[in-house]
């Protein structure tokens, strides 16, 4: 054996198990309900077994920011004006089903957001900023303020396009803000937590591509069902090609392992490739290619820049 691997994902990129994730194995404060599927001792690698189908139809769900300036924004109930941001997001949806991918939808919003509740719509020359509130001015509150306004066109978008009874929908990231949504997957590729105790977690380092663990309950600030599955992976790094998948927590054990056997099915055949994708496997071919359709969507970066400032000027 050589005396090291190399993290598949490209160095620009966080690596996709974060050190810290590994230094603090079973040290979480996360509630665990380990024996939602099976005993927590008698946890094992799971095979979808011959009577699970892949759902026809998979919608992939992405959204994306971008901040476009740094403002300030003029309160007369204040001594000075507060600090906002002024952004672009954007959010698609992608149907995957027997006869390929299709783009069903994009749109693109615009939002300048602080805590001052004369934040103003903004119209440019290129474009218009609807006024949005920030709890208060930290840079944490206002990137979550824009967030919850991401996750939130994301959900219309879903609603919109969910049709027949059996398609699945997969949003990228943590399904925190929409475990409402009936038949809906949330997709995390990035693992900065090792939530699970020593004895679970050696049981994802030997799950095979197209394996699962079992279903487990998991509870920070809101709960959950999860589990990890394994995407085709080249690579002998520590959780190559893990994502973790989460469903609502108001599913019975046998909906949500019913939900994960399907999940576990249909992902690898969407897994990325090296060659074209960085972050390989784990960032699936619709959704790498809907980040780059989106972020195109979110215009001139520049030009936006300049014009505000235009429009800053009176």
């Amino acid at each position: 054996m050589t005396a090291f691997s190399v993290d598949p994902w490209d160095p620009g990129y966080a690596a996709a198990l974060a050190a810290e994730a590994f230094s603090e194995l079973g040290a979480t404060s996360a509630e665990l309900i380990l024996d939602v599927e099976r005993p927590a001792g008698d946890w094992k690698p799971v095979t979808p077994g011959p009577g699970a189908r892949a759902p026809e139809t998979l919608l992939v769900a992405d959204g994306v920011r971008r901040i476009d300036a740094r403002v300030w924004v003029n309160d007369p109930d204040a001594a000075m004006p507060m600090p906002g941001i002024a952004a672009s997001y954007a959010a698609g949806i992608v149907r995957c089903g027997p006869d390929g991918a299709e783009l069903a939808d994009v749109e693109v919003h615009r939002a300048l957001i602080s805590a001052s509740p004369y934040t103003p719509e903004v119209k440019t020359a290129h474009a218009d900023y609807r006024p949005g509130r920030a709890a208060d001015s930290t840079v944490e509150e206002l990137s979550l303020a824009l967030q919850r306004q991401v996750t939130q066109l994301e959900v219309e978008l879903s609603v919109r396009h969910r049709g027949m009874a059996d398609d699945l929908l997969l949003v990228d990231g943590p399904l925190r803000g929409r475990g409402h949504l009936p038949r809906t997957i949330g997709y995390i590729k990035t693992h900065h937590t090792a939530y699970l105790p020593p004895a679970q977690s050696a049981v994802v380092s030997s799950l095979a591509p197209g394996q699962r663990t079992p279903v487990f309950l998991m509870g920070t600030s809101w709960r959950r069902h999860a589990w990890y599955v394994r995407l085709p992976a080249h690579s002998p790094t520590p959780w190559a090609g893990i994502v973790r998948c989460e469903a609502s927590a108001d599913l019975d054990p046998a909906e949500a392992a019913g939900l994960a056997d399907a999940v576990t099915l249909a992902l690898p055949p969407l897994a990325g490739v090296d060659y074209k994708d960085p972050r390989a496997p784990q960032n699936l071919v619709p959704i790498g290619g809907l980040e780059k359709l989106l972020r195109h969507h979110l215009g001139d970066a520049r030009l936006l820049y300049r014009a505000l400032r235009t429009a800053s000027r009176g």
